[in-house]
């Protein structure tokens, strides 16, 4: 579903969508929850908004490129020659590749815009 409309502006900071709980064998401590909105796709990528509030989780990512809106947190890397941790705040950009084994540590709720091929 496409919900950006060409010459119109969206505001990715109130987009409304249900938080759900993580899957227990994510959660590493806390309770985190997460919520996302999709707002375009096309057979090529998808460029959405997501969010996870305080709590530690781990997951498997998918190929993809993130600005940070909002929030404080930590994302580190498993495994052999796994990247430095990185400090998650307004404004940093990460890449992700496929594959990769991460841990979350969210401190305050973390918002970000995603696109993924």
């Amino acid at each position: 579903m496409t919900r950006l409309v060409p010459g119109q502006a969206t505001d990715a900071a109130s987009l409304p969508a249900p938080f759900f709980p993580l899957d227990p064998d994510l959660v590493v401590s806390g309770t985190p929850t997460t919520r996302f909105v999709d707002l375009d796709e096309t057979s090529h990528r998808t460029v959405g908004v997501w969010e996870h509030t305080p709590g530690v989780s781990t997951d498997v990512e998918a190929d993809e490129v993130f600005v940070v809106l909002a929030g404080d947190a930590t994302l580190t890397f498993d495994g052999e020659d796994a990247p430095a941790p990185l400090t998650l705040a307004p404004g940093v950009i990460v890449r992700l590749s496929e594959g990769m084994r991460t841990t979350w540590t969210v401190r305050e709720t973390l918002r970000k815009v995603y696109i993924s091929p």
